[in-house]
């Protein structure tokens, strides 16, 4: 057992037993100067008090511990003690009652010798009694000679042992408090949720080790720091804060507000769930929150998937041919060459060409040979939109941002994040737009409309059009330095009528392709019909040769598509007039020259007869859809046309609903 220094500063020489009016006299002043004395120095002034005012050689103040066991509090008059023991060991341990030996102590209970020291024959004890009927300590006095146990004695140590209670009581509550302050405290700091404590003014009073590490701040910076410093200028993660700002305002309880911050340390977004409530003195408020930005990202992951899952059901529903390219020119071979050794790059492409050569399933090509193919490949066709939301579409917008804007979007960067991205018609877009593509194709960044943070993009850039960018870049409609960016590697697809060898091998590819959609058998395409078509210019190109045979097998009677100028199938309704000699009479010549065989008759120009056959295509899809253009239900989808287009193809072969335009 450790031993226990005798007090320091008590040692009192012993002296004999003060008479009556002496000892009260002497208790009196010793109560006096407990009470002036510190706390540290109660229990050694007790017991030289006590040794000095009973005339004993040897005075211990001892504290009842767990098990019947005691500990010395403080010990006058002898050298060091035992520290701690046993109740067997002692006299005074077998009640609430004073103990007195006499004599022969020391052989009686030879334990004493090491707590009170050696000489020890004559003793009395009294109880410290608490609020409770068992003792909480001891006051003892001893000596080599007899120790007067009379009344006097016992009621001198009966004093000293209710102020030694009061003492003995107040350390253990002190001792009570601090350990559940302590525990407070680990669990303030150490919780795995975090606390801080606020001035009405938002500044830091105090927090856990939790609420720096999200927070990205240290102990020295913790008083002081303003709550709302780390919340980022953008107008939604500001509306948030002044909504939970109100609430505390009006004495509210604030809870479960998610608020968007930034990391003081690195500037790192994270997301907090925040609850906050009024403290009851009004002077600060207890806040606590969680650190929930990876549930916030995945819960934005989850919604930018949905939107590419939205987009992606789009792009299936419509009609693409892209399941192969088709044809073995040298100018598509060309292209396809370039494909190939640009795809694996990531090298930014300008696709150029004219209308329905075929641009968009070469960026489709690209995409599905690069690296990023498990990726989406999303699109944005530039002229298919007003100017006024061509930036919403690429960038998303915040809610609020506009009128009608009643809630964050996603934009076509954000949807094609990892992929790539394929805007068509780009020498249609607004000079405005072309800065704001300018930067992100710098920079790497961009900021949704309305909002003020920017966000890192990983995009690769398919650009593609029919207009001539130089032209547009002289007359300033197009920026040069938006240029140079798109044109790190142009593909030039080559019109169909620079590719006459591939007819043969596309008008099957659409023959097998519109036979099997629409449940008609067709086993071929006659030879006369082959030269025909392979001799038509196509204006329109590969999408204008794919419509001209859906239309032929609608109308064809066979199995076999015959588009020569004989075939009844085909034969354009209403007929163009023919062209007639002077002085001969239209009706004759127009019969003649239809008649076959006839010498010197006449074959309409391919382009009439086509443009004939397309006229009447449209005329029926109008009619069944009831001349209505877009929509589920329009003729624009049953023809496989985007609206604009097939308004523009009505204005130029004159087709028009009673008497006026559509």
């Amino acid at each position: 057992m450790a031993p226990v220094e005798s007090a320091p500063g008590a040692a009192l020489a012993p002296a004999p037993a003060a008479g009556g009016g002496e000892a009260l006299a002497a208790v009196s002043g010793l109560l006096e100067a407990l009470g002036a004395g510190t706390p540290e120095a109660f229990f050694p002034a007790l017991v030289a008090g006590m040794a000095f005012v009973l005339g004993a050689a040897r005075a211990l103040a001892a504290e009842t511990v767990g098990g019947g066991r005691g500990r010395a509090l403080a010990l006058h008059g002898a050298g060091p003690g035992t520290a701690e023991w046993g109740g067997e060991e002692v006299p005074w341990s077998g009640g609430a009652r004073p103990c007195h030996l006499e004599r022969e102590a020391g052989r009686r209970f030879p334990a004493l010798a090491g707590i009170l020291g050696p000489g020890t024959e004559s003793l009395l004890a009294v109880p410290i009694l608490g609020r409770g009927t068992e003792p909480i300590g001891h006051l003892v006095v001893s000596d080599a000679h007899p120790v007067g146990a009379g009344d006097r004695e016992r009621g001198i140590l009966r004093i000293l042992a209710a102020h030694a209670a009061a003492e003995l009581e107040r350390r253990r509550l002190e001792r009570t408090l601090g350990e559940s302050e302590e525990r407070l405290r680990d669990l303030f700091d150490e919780a795995p949720i975090a606390y801080v404590h606020e001035g009405l003014d938002s500044r830091f009073l105090r927090a856990n080790r939790t609420a720096m590490r999200i927070l990205g701040i240290t102990p020295d910076e913790v008083p002081g720091t303003v709550g709302f410093s780390f919340v980022p200028d953008t107008p939604d993660a500001q509306r948030r804060l002044k909504e939970a700002f109100d609430s505390i305002g009006r004495g509210v309880d604030t809870g479960g507000v998610v608020l968007e911050l930034r990391r003081r340390n690195d500037g790192q977004p994270i997301f907090i769930e925040w609850w906050s409530r009024p403290d009851r003195s009004g002077t600060y408020t207890r806040t606590m929150f969680l650190d929930v930005t990876e549930r916030v990202r995945m819960e934005r992951e989850q919604e930018r998937l949905r939107a590419q899952n939205l987009y992606l059901r789009e792009e299936i529903q419509s009609v693409h041919n892209f399941e192969e390219i088709v044809g073995h020119s040298p100018g598509l071979l060309q292209v396809l060459d370039d494909v190939a050794r640009v795809a694996p790059t990531g090298a930014t492409v300008l696709v150029t060409g004219e209308t329905g050569t075929g641009k968009e399933l070469i960026a489709r090509a690209i995409h599905s040979r690069s690296p990023r193919r498990d990726k989406p490949l999303i699109k944005l066709n530039c002229a298919a939109l007003p100017t006024s939301l061509v930036e919403s579409e690429l960038f998303g917008h915040e809610k609020g941002a506009f009128s009608g804007a009643i809630a964050q979007r996603l934009g076509r960067f954000e949807l094609a994040q990892g992929g790539t991205l394929f805007l068509d018609e780009i020498g249609d877009v607004s000079l405005d737009v072309q800065v704001k593509l300018l930067r992100v194709l710098q920079e790497r960044e961009f900021e949704r409309v309305g909002g003020g943070t920017p966000i890192p993009v990983d995009v690769r850039i398919i650009a593609a059009t029919n207009r001539d960018l130089s032209q547009a870049m002289a007359e300033g409609k197009f920026r040069e330095d938006l240029f140079y960016r798109l044109n790190v590697f142009p593909i030039h697809l080559p019109p169909l009528r620079e590719r006459a060898s591939d007819v043969p091998l596309l008008a099957a590819y659409f023959l097998g392709k519109v036979g099997a959609r629409i449940g008609k058998r067709m086993t071929g395409i006659s030879a006369a019909a082959m030269v025909r078509m392979q001799a038509y210019p196509w204006p329109g190109n590969v999408r204008e040769l794919e419509n001209f045979v859906e239309r032929a097998v609608i109308l064809a009677t066979g199995e076999v598509l015959d588009a020569s100028p004989d075939a009844a199938a085909l034969r354009p309704s209403p007929a163009p007039p023919a062209r007639t000699a002077p002085g001969s009479a239209p009706d004759e010549v127009d019969r003649r020259a239809r008649e076959p065989g006839r010498p010197g008759a006449a074959a309409a120009p391919p382009d009439e007869r086509l443009a004939s056959v397309e006229r009447a295509h449209i005329l029926a899809a109008l009619e069944r859809a009831g001349w209505v253009i877009e929509g589920p239900a329009g003729a624009a989808l049953a023809l496989a046309l985007h609206p604009g287009t097939l308004r523009s193809r009505m204005k130029r072969l004159g087709i028009a609903r009673r008497g006026k335009p559509v």
